[in-house]
Formats: structure tokens, C-alpha cells, sequence
């Protein structure tokens, strides 16, 4: 299989509502890059999934919670959230977070 290029401008901004959009990144069977932007005060609501995911924050502030437990992280911080787990985040200044699944999200996918 040969890689795969996203070109940033080309991929569809999806707007989660509530001052949060979503961008999906380069993707296959095993691995899921995400781009998630939120407004100051824009949360990413508790839920849980089975994949394994890791934040990165490219700008912004965030409290980020795994089962109740906040971590507040700004730019160049990273946290890993392991599958099952409940978490969230609260975002405290405008920001952006690259989020990086295992296996991929088929749930973000576009119905075919």
C-alpha cells in the first residue's frame, strides 16, 4: 500500500456545533490524525471509545479529563488517554488539538 497525502485545504472542515470543528488528517486501518478547534469555553463532552488516542495541543489552552482526574496543558503538551476511559476537555483559550487514534475512527467517516 502506498502512503497517503491530505493537503490541508482540501480535507472538509465538519462543525461539531457549540464552537468546535473537526478535520480529518491522513488515516489508515491502524492509525487516525484528527485536527479539533475550539472556541474559548467550547467543550469536548465526557464520552468514552475503545480506541487508544493522544492529544497534542498546537495552540491554545485546555483542562483535559481522564475519569475525573484534570491536566491542564497549553501548547507542546501531549497526554494519552487509554481506550475505554472516560475524558473530555474544557477549553480555556482559543486553541487547536491534534488528536491521533489507534485503531482509526471509522465513526468519523462520512456515511457511504
Amino acid at each position: 500500500m502506498k502512503g497517503q497525502a491530505v493537503i490541508h485545504s482540501e480535507s472538509p472542515l465538519i462543525d461539531l456545533g457549540e464552537g468546535v470543528t473537526r478535520r480529518i488528517l491522513a488515516y489508515n486501518e491502524q492509525i487516525m490524525a484528527v485536527e479539533v478547534a475550539f472556541r474559548q469555553g467550547a467543550r469536548g463532552a465526557v464520552h468514552t471509545h475503545p480506541h487508544t488516542q493522544m492529544s497534542y495541543v498546537l495552540s491554545g489552552r485546555f483542562s483535559y479529563s481522564i475519569e475525573g482526574e484534570e491536566t491542564l496543558l497549553g501548547p507542546g503538551d501531549s497526554i494519552v488517554v487509554p481506550s475505554g476511559l472516560p475524558h473530555g476537555t474544557l477549553c480555556l483559550e482559543e486553541g487547536i488539538l491534534l488528536d491521533v487514534f489507534t485503531p482509526m475512527r471509522e465513526d468519523f467517516l462520512p456515511a457511504k
